[in-house]
Formats: C-alpha cells, structure tokens, sequence
C-alpha cells in the first residue's frame, strides 16, 4: 500500500466514525511513524509503506476511531514552545495553562533571592520544567500522587535538561511534605464529577483522576487552602489554575483567609488564574 492509499484509506475511516480533522490526523500519525515531516507524505505519496508501518498506522487509526486523543498515539504536545512527552498516565497540556506559568514568571522576573515553589498535581511536569527552565534561583518541588504520571515528568524534565533543579515527590497533595514554600501553583483537577461523562469523548479518555475536582470540582482547591498556613511563606503568593465558571466560588474560598486575591483571563476573555498574596 502506498503512502497515498493509506492517507485515503484511514480519512474515510475516521469520517465514517465522525472524528474531526481527520486529514490532518491521519498524516501526523503516519509521519510521526515515519519519523518524517508532514509534508514528505506529498512529496512521497507514491511510496510503498514498509508492511510494520502500516500495520502500526492502522492500529493508531483505529485508536482516533475510539476517540484517543491523537497526543497519547504520537506521545507529542507543544507547550510554551517546547515538545513534551505525554501518555495516557497524564492530562494533555492546553495553551490555557501558559497564562498561570507566565504570571508566575512575571512575579519572580525581578526577584533576586531564591524562591522555593511547589508545583501541585504536576502531571507531565511543564509548569515545574518551563520555571525551571526560564527562571533564576528557584527551588522546585513538583507533587503527583500519580506514579505514571510522576514518570512522565521526569522523563520530560530530562529531555529539557532540568532534571537537577526539580525535586519530583510521590504524595497525596500535601501528605509527604514538609518544606515551606513561596509560591504554590497548581492546575489541579476542577471538573465536576458529574460533567465528566458530558465531556467529548475524547477528553473522556483522559485520566479521570486528572480531570476530577470532587462533587462541586472545588475539593483540589480547599486542600491547598487548609494546607496554606503549614505549607507556605509569610508573604507568599498561590497561582492556581481554575475552570471558566469557578472565579467566584474559588475565590471565596480563599477569601476566608486572604485579602489581596485577584483574576486573570485566559486570550478568550474568560476567567482562567486565580493569585492570591499572603499578607501583601
């Protein structure tokens, strides 16, 4: 089979099972197999397809037909213009995320003294691996409770050359912990439990645990409030990532006990970051 009937073939496929982009999902699958841009694909259509590669190609095929997202079957995603590793023991990285990492770059730009931050629920390890990466005297401490995904961000904070200046800890939010911090950030779970099964399909193939924020989507939330004054600094700062419809409730929660908290919105006008200051 050729290049050019294996594109042909797989398109009909997944619009036959409704899957959307499905041109371009075919030729990132077949050229992430091939290891070649996805413009060799044209160039090359009428090359015979080694038979493993096209048995590989309509395997991942069938996987787009069952709404797996595309990230887990090319184990790629871009992020603050970096490539990481992802697989299915992770949620997939959105662009949204890239507000709550620059507003905490911009906190700490100017700041000459070391800073200790601890990235909560760290999943692939990008907000703990781009501060690392972009950011003088920090200390990084990056939480999962997940082993796999605590892989994964390893993995990726080797192939970024951060390895050294993150710590990576197996633990139940705060549970094995003992340091102080000056930053907490977390884009923690915050879907309702039951809006997960009204999700596209596809993100329902995402880790639940990921995506889970308890009853209301707020329980991430109160563990990191209840856990403020062991866990962090006088005159510390909290960036957490919250769903376009949480500005309130999140920001009540952590009204009980802080003053300075402020909202930013995410490119599409809608409310993303919540920063709250400690006595500042």
């Amino acid at each position: 089979m050729t290049i050019k009937e294996a594109l042909k073939k797989s398109v009909e496929l997944l619009e036959k099972n409704n899957i959307e982009e499905s041109i371009l999902k075919a030729k990132i699958v077949l050229a992430n197999l091939l290891e070649k841009p996805k413009e060799y694909l044209f160039i090359n259509e009428n090359e015979e397809l080694d038979k493993k590669i096209e048995q590989d190609f309509f395997e991942k095929v069938n996987k787009l037909c069952n709404n797996i997202p595309l990230q887990y079957l090319t184990h790629i995603q871009q992020f603050y213009g970096l490539e990481f590793y992802v697989d299915d023991n992770v949620l997939i990285p959105r662009a949204d995320t890239e507000i709550l990492v620059e507003e905490v770059i911009k906190s700490i730009k100017d700041t000459k003294s070391d800073i200790k931050i601890l990235d909560m629920c760290t999943g692939s390890g990008i907000i703990a691996i781009i501060l690392a990466k972009y950011c003088k005297n920090v200390d990084i401490t990056a939480v999962d409770k997940s082993n796999g995904a605590l892989n994964v961000a390893i993995k990726n904070a080797k192939k970024h050359g951060v390895y050294e200046k993150i710590e990576f800890i197996n633990s139940d939010m705060f549970e094995n912990l003992k340091d102080r911090y000056n930053i907490i950030v977390s884009n923690p779970p915050y879907i309702e439990s039951d809006v997960i099964n009204t999700l596209t399909k596809d993100v329902q193939n995402e880790p639940k645990m990921a995506l889970d924020g308890g009853k209301d989507g707020l329980d991430f939330y109160r563990n990191i409030f209840n856990n403020t004054d062991k866990f962090l600094e006088k005159a510390g700062q909290i960036f957490l990532e919250i769903g376009y419809n949480q500005r309130e409730s999140v920001s009540k929660i952590f009204e009980e006990k802080f003053k300075n908290i402020k909202c930013i919105k995410d490119l599409s006008g809608l409310d993303r970051v919540i920063v709250v200051n400690y006595n500042l």
